[in-house]
């Protein structure tokens, strides 16, 4: 594993969700680091806290203290138009329902969001077949996500987050909806896009076999707290 120095910083975050009858502490005191490069998976048991980690530290929800700083740049502060701005240009995100928008095929579901960002017509199209070619594609590309399979769907959704070559890829359970198959499809594909271009990669998963030891350290979660971090052998990577 060669990572540079550290892109993503967590540095003591809380996070407790109220409703009128219910209080939840899902982060109690948490800190980390993610090295430039790096493949990390979140892992832990429902309700351990690991998909708010990354969605606060994504930027997608506010943390309640602490601070989140990534590539230098602290999160705190920041306008929900700036901070829409910069996850546009620097993060992509995978999920596990996929998000595709069924009317679009899978070629203007890659454009929508380099279209969102301003990018040129032309240039949008020439850059989403270029990364449909990236994740083995580019014969699907006016195929619309009623008539790819599962495996291809999340394969879109791949190359709709790298879209903008984010920096960062934030994957929550990317694979939950696959079978073995196409889960180790996937994976294989990740890794390759991983060491081709040095992005990284933080995984929230269920799947230690099938995702975690894919991936260069697991990161375990309980009880809105980390247990350790634990470096695992890369396997097929």
């Amino acid at each position: 594993m060669a990572t540079g120095s550290d892109i993503i910083e967590a540095r003591n975050v809380f996070k407790t969700y109220r409703s009128r009858s219910v209080v939840v502490e899902a982060l109690k005191g948490v800190s980390l680091s993610v090295g430039s490069g790096e493949m990390v998976a979140i892992m832990g048991p429902s309700g351990s806290g690991k998909t708010t980690l990354l969605n606060c530290v994504s930027g997608l929800d506010v943390v309640d203290a602490g601070e989140i700083i990534i590539d230098n740049q602290p999160l705190q502060g920041m306008s929900d138009d700036a901070l829409s701005e910069y996850r546009a240009r620097s993060m992509g995100f995978v999920f596990q329902a996929f998000n595709l928008l069924p009317v679009l095929s899978a070629r203007e579901n890659v454009e929508l969001p380099l279209v969102l960002a301003g990018v040129k017509a032309g240039l949008a199209r020439e850059k989403a077949m270029e990364k449909l070619e990236q994740v083995g594609l580019a014969d699907w590309a006016d195929h619309n996500p009623n008539e790819l399979s599962g495996g291809q769907i999340q394969r879109v959704a791949i190359a709709r987050a790298l879209a903008n070559d984010p920096a960062i890829v934030w994957a929550d359970e990317p694979t939950g909806n696959l079978d073995s198959e196409n889960t180790a499809q996937i994976m294989d594909l990740l890794c390759e896009l991983n060491e081709a271009h040095g992005q990284t990669f933080v995984f929230v998963t269920h799947q230690a076999d099938e995702v975690g030891s894919r991936t260069h350290r697991t990161i375990n979660m309980r009880d809105g707290l980390i247990e350790d971090r634990a470096p695992l052998t890369v396997s097929g990577a």
